[in-house]
């Protein structure tokens, strides 16, 4: 298994998004990024993270394996909509390789109904998913943060059990695009679907309505903005679509637990997506 310091020696830096001491955040090959948003290698020291780190909610699932004393373990998050906090568990492990699925990407390997799976954890092998293994073993056998990568593409590779729908595709980059503007009719109406149906295969393939996804796109469209300290709150709420502040504020509260204000005052205590929206 690699070490931290294997890190410092991946061979392709076209691939990193971001990179540190103990951390790596990498895309995936380019045949799965429709599926898998990115990558993140880390080793958790005793002060990497706060005890309240919290995941933003971004509609999407996680594959997380670690590797504490006991050895190693996987656990899959369904489609999230709520904050969730993981620093304290995060901090107990000695490494971590997490797997961020893109929008409907978990459906793509498992071709089950996503709103079966909308914020839960699960093992695994509860749905009979058995990749986490096989990802397992990759890490445990590699030499290098290259030959775990290289292994872990080429088994995604060869597991996609399920394809999306071009109108659903198209629905999703429209909502990101427009940073979750658009109504529902208005998405509906560009692909010549009901209102019902639409929703119908956001739940099935997302995990949620497609007014709930939309409301975690503009949530995370203002958090990229916040975290410009030249954006004020109102301009971020303006920019990210919003008509007015208390509108912005009760969306943000309900997604993430806390106001803009809070969120802006505790920024390192909150992981947002780096790689969807």
């Amino acid at each position: 298994m690699i070490t931290k310091d294997d890190l410092r020696f991946y061979r392709e830096p076209h691939r990193v998004l971001e990179k540190g001491e103990d951390y790596m955040y990498l895309l995936p090959h380019p045949a799965l990024r429709d599926w898998i948003s990115n990558y993140t290698v880390t080793f958790p020291g005793s002060d990497m993270i706060s005890n309240h780190y919290t995941v933003i909610p971004h509609g999407c699932a996680t594959l997380v394996c670690s590797c504490d004393e006991t050895g190693m373990s996987s656990r899959l998050f369904g489609p999230a909509t709520a904050a969730c906090s993981v620093g304290e568990q995060a901090n107990q492990a000695e490494m971590l390789f997490i797997i961020e699925f893109q929008p409907a990407g978990l459906y793509a390997f498992t071709a089950v109904p996503q709103k079966e799976l909308s914020d839960r954890a699960f093992s695994p092998s509860d749905l009979s998913f058995g990749l986490d293994k096989r990802i397992i073993e990759n890490i445990e056998k590699a030499r290098s943060a290259y030959e775990m990568i290289r292994d872990i593409d080429s088994l995604l590779l060869t597991n996609i059990k399920a394809s999306l729908s071009p109108e659903l595709h198209f629905s999703v980059q429209n909502i990101i695009q427009n940073m979750g503007s658009l109504s529902v009719k208005e998405l509906s109406d560009t692909v010549y679907y009901s209102q019902r149906h639409l929703n119908r295969i956001f739940s099935r393939c997302i995990g949620m309505n497609a007014k709930t996804f939309s409301r975690l796109v503009r949530i995370n469209s203002a958090i990229h903005l916040l975290q410009n300290p030249q954006n004020s709150i109102t301009n971020a709420c303006n920019l990210s679509g919003y008509y007015d502040l208390p509108h912005c504020i009760h969306d943000f509260k309900s997604v993430c637990g806390i106001s803009p204000q809070e969120y802006r005052r505790e920024m390192s205590d909150f992981y947002s997506e780096i790689a969807k929206f």
